[in-house]
């Protein structure tokens, strides 16, 4: 179905509705995104859009499972996320396929196993308390900005082992860079700041050469063991690459769904009192919460040949969506899919860590996040409340970008 026939069905949004004009494309209002994944789910569950160079949307969780999931079929090479960098970089992991992916995937996935994040556990914490707190002492503060992205940054500081100089780079360049890519019309911020990721990427590299680490425990040196399929090393290049890659995914993502967690909370008191109370329930909870919020609306595939879904033939090379956002929260395979539900019998279904050879390669750091930031709010505030304008993401993210927060301290 085209963007036209999705005008001519009859809307149950606006009487109005053209998708190219909608939240989903241009809005960054949660709620009228979510409504607006609802009426294609009935009406258009595969939608084309003709912003961004044109695109599909996928709504349905079956469909972008499928898509997301079937490696054969649809690749990530010729995009991998909408809308797409104006200067056609394809770095890996996230753009490269088959064969060519494989080497960076075992290498990134050899410093995430559990008994290295059971290590970082106690650092990541430290870092974690120390830059809460500061908010706390104060009061208030932006639990996006004054927190989430400096934790965040210093999280990659531990993971990527970098040293002093360049973790100040990463805390210092986070959120300029992802404020200037959403805006979409700032690129000369977006290369100042990407320049100088690959600079750090470029000098983790070089030492790295100089004096292998343990493999296990740094990516840089994991990458510079693994050969592709014929034997060779990997080209210094895309090793230089897939570091840059992993300093802005493993940032983004987080640093949202920290600030989604946090305003949720404070609109649910008793959810709050209830984990305060029981942190057994801690695991089942982050795993909801990554459900309600996982963050994006933008990651995409391409289709190999033609292929059809639900009587619409999309084309090869055209970008299609597999909007984890929208999946989340399909009624058909999440019963009541907007509310928060505890222990959801099939909570483990969730595409919030997305699904395929692409899947998030940090699930286990990234939970361990949660816990830790939940155990740290949870112990030092009593409670907390929204104190001010809650600002969200453009595309090709949705979530929570701001969030002002008035904290009362445990009582000691």
């Amino acid at each position: 179905m085209t963007s036209a026939d999705v005008q001519t069905s009859k809307s149950t949004v606006l009487d109005d509705w053209d998708i190219n004009n909608s939240a989903i494309v241009n809005s960054d209002n949660p709620q009228e995104i979510y409504k607006e994944y609802a009426y294609l789910r009935r009406q258009c569950p595969v939608a084309h859009v003709d912003k961004h160079n044109g695109y599909w949307i996928l709504t349905k969780y079956e469909d972008v499972k499928e898509v997301a999931s079937n490696n054969e079929k649809y690749i990530s090479y010729e995009c991998a996320i909408v809308p797409a960098d104006p200067r056609g970089i394809r770095r890996p992991p996230l753009k490269f396929d088959g064969e060519q992916h494989k080497p960076y995937r075992r290498a990134v996935d050899r410093t995430m196993k559990p008994a290295r994040i059971k290590r970082l556990e106690p650092i990541i914490r430290e870092h974690c308390e120390r830059e809460l707190q500061v908010l706390i002492d104060r009061g208030h503060g932006d639990i996006y900005e004054d927190f989430a992205a400096k934790w965040t940054s210093w999280v990659e500081k531990e993971w990527l082992n970098l040293d002093d100089a360049d973790s100040a780079i990463l805390v210092e360049s986070f959120s300029p860079f992802v404020t200037a890519w959403r805006m979409g019309n700032q690129w000369d911020v977006v290369k100042k700041w990407s320049d100088a990721w690959y600079g750090i990427a470029k000098r983790v590299v070089a030492s790295r050469k100089e004096h292998p680490l343990d493999p296990e425990v740094d990516p840089a040196s994991s990458l510079l063991l693994e050969t592709d399929r014929n034997g060779n090393p990997l080209e210094e290049e895309h090793i230089i690459g897939c570091i840059r890659q992993i300093v802005i995914i493993a940032m983004v993502a987080p640093t949202i769904v920290v600030t989604a967690i946090a305003k949720h909370l404070s609109e649910d008191r008793e959810l709050q009192t209830k984990l305060r109370n029981d942190r057994s329930l801690l695991p089942a909870a982050i795993e909801e919460f990554i459900r309600l919020y996982v963050p994006y609306r933008g990651f995409s595939r391409t289709a190999v040949k033609p292929e059809t879904l639900h009587d619409t033939t999309i084309p090869p090379k055209e970008p299609i969506t597999v909007v984890y956002s929208a999946a989340n929260r399909d009624p058909e395979h999440f019963p009541d899919p907007d509310r928060f539900i505890l222990n959801r019998e099939n909570i483990n279904t969730h595409l919030g860590f997305g699904k395929g050879i692409h899947r998030c390669a940090g699930v286990g750091l990234a939970r361990m996040m949660m816990r830790i930031f939940l155990d740290t709010i949870l112990d030092r505030c009593d409670y907390w409340e929204v104190d001010g304008e809650v600002v969200y993401a453009r595309l090709p993210e949705v979530g929570p970008t701001s969030c002002p927060l008035k904290f009362h301290r445990a009582r000691t």
